[in-house]
């Protein structure tokens, strides 16, 4: 930031005191709830990065970073939700993006094979047939997704 000289001399470096009221003047303008929201769209944008989401980000692929950016996302949008309004649905689709590369990532670093291939070795998905099927959960019971801790629940 550099300041014209009113009288037509050159520019010059603003002075502290200057920077300190500018610094000033945006905090009285911005508003929490900015801030907020553009975390959340900033860790929404760094998670699909570290989950492969992004084309080229391939050799970024990093599972902790691509969770830590979606439970900063769950944190943080129950804030700001009800003065979204209808906007906030696109945030929660954009959420539900990240968890489902999250969720292939994960499964193919269990698995082993690579996602959509069928050879992550679970029921009916290229095992050899030898597996059994697990049993069906009981009404109120979590599933083997849910109980592995891997499967994100709302509200849990």
């Amino acid at each position: 930031m550099s300041t014209h000289d009113p009288a037509g001399g050159e520019a010059r470096q603003p002075t502290e005191e200057e920077l300190r009221a500018a610094y000033e003047a945006e905090l009285k303008r911005l508003r929490v709830e900015d801030v907020v929201l553009q975390t959340i769209v900033s860790l929404l944008n760094v998670g699909g990065f570290k989950a492969g989401l992004v084309p080229g980000s391939e050799d970024e692929v990093d599972p902790d970073q691509a969770r830590m950016a979606i439970e900063g996302v769950r944190a943080l949008l129950p804030l700001i939700e009800s003065q979204l309004g209808p906007d906030s649905r696109r945030l929660r689709d954009a959420l539900s993006q990240l968890q489902l590369g999250y969720a292939r990532m994960a499964g193919t670093e269990i698995g082993g094979g690579e996602p959509g291939t069928g050879a992550e070795g679970g029921p009916g998905e290229g095992g050899d047939g030898g597996e059994q099927e697990p049993a069906a959960p009981h009404a109120g019971e979590p599933g083997p997704a849910q109980r592995s801790g891997r499967l994100w629940v709302p509200g849990q």
